[in-house]
C-alpha cells in the first residue's frame, strides 16, 4: 500500500483537515453510466456538495473538455454559483496543475474525490494523489461507471492503494460527528430531509406529528 492506514479517531474525517473535488458529472458522462441508477448518483453528489459547503469544506469542481462533453450537472453548480468549474484536457485530474495547486495551497490531506467515471476519471487522481501522502476517501456512491463491473474493480484496484471507500451519508455523518455542534446540526438536519431519502420522508412525518396538537374533549 501506499499509504499507512489510518485507525481510530484518526481514521475518521474532520471538516478542518478535509478537501473535495468532484470531477466530470457531465452529461457526456451520464449518457454511459450503468453502475447507477443516475439520479441516484446526483442525489448524492448535490447531497456531498451541500454538506462541504455547510461544514466550509473547501471544494474544487472540475470538468473535462466541457465544449463537447457538456456543462457540470446544474445540481453541483447551482451550489457554487460563483465557481467556474476547471475545464481539463487532461483525462487525468491530477495531472492538471491547475487543480493540484488549489489542493496543495489548503493544506488539508484528507482529500474526498467523486466523479465520473469510477474507473477512470476518480481512480487515476486518486491513486496518484495517495502516492503523494494524501489521505484519499472515495465518495462511491457520488461516482459511477459504464458498468457494474466497471465500478467495482476499480473501488478493489484503489483499495490495494489505501484509498478508502465511502458513502456520502458517512462523509456527513464523520463531519457533524456530535450533534451537539449546534452550528451546523441544523442546516445538516435540513440537507438530510431533503436527499436521504425515506429517513428524510420520516424525519419531515415526525416534524408534522409534533406540531399537531392533541385534540382535547
Amino acid at each position: 500500500m501506499s499509504n499507512i492506514v489510518k485507525k481510530g479517531l484518526d481514521g475518521l474525517l474532520r471538516p478542518e483537515d478535509s478537501i473535495v473535488v468532484l470531477i466530470d458529472h457531465q452529461p457526456f458522462q451520464f449518457a454511459n453510466l450503468n453502475s447507477h441508477e443516475p439520479t441516484m448518483v446526483i442525489n448524492a453528489a448535490a447531497g456531498l456538495a451541500k454538506a462541504a459547503k455547510i461544514f466550509k469544506v473547501p471544494t474544487v469542481l472540475t470538468t473535462v473538455v466541457e465544449e463537447r462533453g457538456g456543462l457540470i450537472i446544474k445540481q453541483i453548480q447551482d451550489v457554487y454559483p460563483e465557481q467556474k468549474p476547471i475545464n481539463r484536457t487532461w483525462v487525468n485530474t491530477w495531472q492538471d496543475p491547475a487543480v493540484t495547486d488549489i489542493v496543495a495551497k489548503t493544506g488539508r490531506k484528507q482529500l474526498l474525490i467523486a466523479g465520473l467515471w469510477t474507473e477512470v476519471c476518480v481512480a487515476m487522481p486518486a491513486i496518484q494523489a495517495a502516492a503523494e501522502g494524501y489521505d484519499v476517501f472515495v465518495v462511491t456512491d457520488a461516482s459511477g461507471s459504464i458498468s457494474k463491473e466497471a465500478h467495482d474493480m476499480a473501488v478493489r484496484r484503489m483499495e490495494l492503494h489505501g484509498i478508502t471507500p465511502i458513502n456520502w451519508v458517512a462523509v456527513v455523518s464523520e463531519w457533524q460527528r456530535d450533534w451537539a455542534r449546534l452550528d451546523t446540526a441544523a442546516a445538516l438536519a435540513g440537507l438530510m430531509a431533503e436527499h436521504i431519502g425515506a429517513t428524510g420522508v420520516a424525519y419531515a412525518w415526525e416534524q408534522q406529528l409534533l406540531a399537531t396538537p392533541v385534540p382535547t374533549k
